[in-house]
């Protein structure tokens, strides 16, 4: 572990950018009306860090956006512990009647923690998620999952992980969504990444993921 994992405080962290330097980078882009789809990753939750303000990534993109443009209309519809498949049935006429022009996606996470995964459908759902998504005209965002993001009672997650981000990257280059790719990022080497429920990213976790999608969509601003 290095150096660069033991940073005090957010703003001594390397891998956050500041709210005003998260501005910038996103101060052109045409977006007024940001969406977020989902489940609880989508929602960001995650237990407190010191140092760290106490905000998810959501929050913290919203925060970006909204320092530019104090006008943003802001949803997010997403629900814990919900599939892919159960978002799309309850979620899409929301996001449709919002009408984003900036959108986030789900990654999927609840698909796969099942005894046995049905692959086949996973793909199914989430290809249909990107072709609703991309059927509203908005500009596509979507983040793959970290290698920290393990459950113990399936000893082939981590492989699991890595299919579903195969997938989210296949699907996100097909239909234009940025990434922020957070599997191999030194993130998740962390000491304080994981919240007390072994799942979610705490605070600071939440901040880089923020800052890689920042960047993400700064990189294809459209």
């Amino acid at each position: 572990m290095t150096a660069r994992f033991l940073a005090a405080t957010e703003a001594a962290d390397p891998d956050v950018l500041a709210p005003d330097a998260a501005a910038a980078l996103l101060a052109a882009a045409p977006w007024r009306r940001f969406g977020v789809f989902g489940d609880s990753l989508s929602l960001g939750v995650g237990d407190a860090t010191p140092g760290y303000e106490d905000l998810g990534w959501p929050g913290r993109v919203e925060r970006a956006l909204r320092l530019t443009r104090p006008d943003l209309a802001y949803l997010n519809t997403a629900r814990v512990g919900v599939t892919t498949a159960q978002a799309l049935n309850e979620q899409t006429e929301h996001i449709e009647a919002f009408e984003p022009d900036l959108l986030h996606l789900n990654s999927g996470a609840n698909d796969i923690i099942r005894r046995t995964p049905d692959w086949h459908r996973i793909e199914d759902d989430l290809g249909a998620m990107y072709a609703w998504a991309r059927g509203t005209g908005a500009r596509l965002s979507v983040f793959t999952l970290g290698r920290a993001f393990l459950i113990p009672a399936f000893p082939d997650f981590a492989d699991r992980v890595a299919r579903l981000n195969d997938l989210t990257r296949a699907l996100a280059g097909e239909h234009g969504a940025a990434v922020a790719d957070c599997w191999a990022h030194p993130l998740n080497d962390r000491p304080d990444l994981i919240s007390a429920d072994g799942i979610h990213f705490a605070t600071t976790g939440q901040a880089v993921i923020a800052s890689l999608l920042v960047r993400a969509l700064a990189t294809g601003q459209a």
